[in-house]
């Protein structure tokens, strides 16, 4: 009755700000063949500023309780929020996929063309893997197995870690650091998750409801707590299990160029052997933004528009910082 009564709430507020606000921006610019489109940007920005708004209310109380790192001022986390909003409020994946989504779209009529059926996970075994709960899952442990490889690139490549580098830049980790990210780095991982989507049958819907599980997940593990979950620290990435990856000397200078690299299992970690579960709390960042002698005292830029071009800079020159 709760879900029911929440969803009509949800609807409305979705039909009354596409009519007030976005469809008559439409119609100004002549851009009616997109409203369709708009109407499911509506829902996501939406569902984008109640992600912000559950995450903010229920986990910024818990960092001020129970922080795994006490600092004097919060200086430096600001441009994090901004970051935040323009991912969760933006159409990031959501683009890529309406963008890919033509594409393959032609390509499988192509293919049924030739007698040749394309690929979908989903009826993998005909009555369960089709059932949606079990659907969902089995496109979420895949699509997490695709993002452990992808954070292994950025990592291990150079020109991608020199992108890489501005999300783990931050010293003063929290929950709003998961999307501070290099918004080129967004867009070819964004694409890439968005293809390998659509090839294994992920429906638009589906992508919505992957994505944002995968992003609340992710603003509890970046956020200021030293929690391990206990037992279930073994199945899911916790708070402290993450934060190794962004210490100092370990998450990407330990001595196998980097540990932790899982989303939201960790068991590809395991498997992959680039686990470690020591409990101690570091300090987050990247060695060279040190002072001498223990670093090079690196600038990242301390605003928006200055990270990005660092980041572009970066990555003209290929560095590994």
């Amino acid at each position: 009755m709760m879900l029911d009564t929440l969803q009509r709430g949800f609807d409305a507020a979705q039909t009354w700000l596409f009519e007030t606000v976005v469809q008559p921006v439409i119609y100004q610019m002549g851009w009616m063949a997109h409203l369709e489109d708009a109407y499911s940007a509506t829902e996501w920005f939406l569902l984008g500023a109640a992600q912000v708004v559950i995450l903010f209310l229920l986990l910024r109380p818990l960092e001020a309780r129970f922080p795994a790192e006490r600092w004097a001022d919060r200086g430096g986390t600001g441009v994090d929020v901004i970051y935040t909003l323009l991912h969760r409020l933006g159409l990031f994946p959501l683009a890529a996929f309406v963008i890919l989504t033509p594409l393959f779209d032609q390509a499988a009529q192509g293919l049924r063309a030739l007698d040749f059926t394309p690929f979908a996970l989903d009826a993998v075994w005909p009555g369960v893997t089709d059932i949606p709960l079990v659907s969902f899952l089995l496109y979420l442990v895949v699509l997490d197995l695709l993002d452990y490889w992808l954070h292994r690139g950025q990592h291990g490549l150079r020109w991608w870690w020199a992108l890489h580098a501005l999300h783990h830049s931050q010293r003063k980790m929290s929950f709003w650091t998961d999307d501070r990210n290099h918004l080129l780095d967004d867009v070819i991982v964004d694409l890439v998750k968005a293809a390998v989507a659509l090839a294994i049958g992920v429906e638009p819907g589906q992508f919505v409801a992957l994505v944002i599980a995968a992003r609340v997940l992710q603003s509890l593990q970046h956020a200021n707590l030293a929690w391990s979950f206990g037992p279930l620290g073994r199945v899911f990435v916790s708070p402290l299990f993450h934060r190794r990856h962004h210490a100092i000397g370990f998450g990407h200078e330990g001595s196998r160029a980097g540990c932790n690299f899982a989303v939201l299992l960790p068991v590809w970690d395991v498997l992959f052997k680039t686990a470690d579960y020591r409990p101690a709390v570091e300090p987050t960042g990247i060695r060279d933004q040190l002072p001498g002698p223990a670093g090079s005292g690196r600038d990242y830029g301390d605003g928006f528009w200055s990270q990005q071009w660092l980041g572009l800079k970066r990555l003209a020159r290929a560095e590994i910082p």
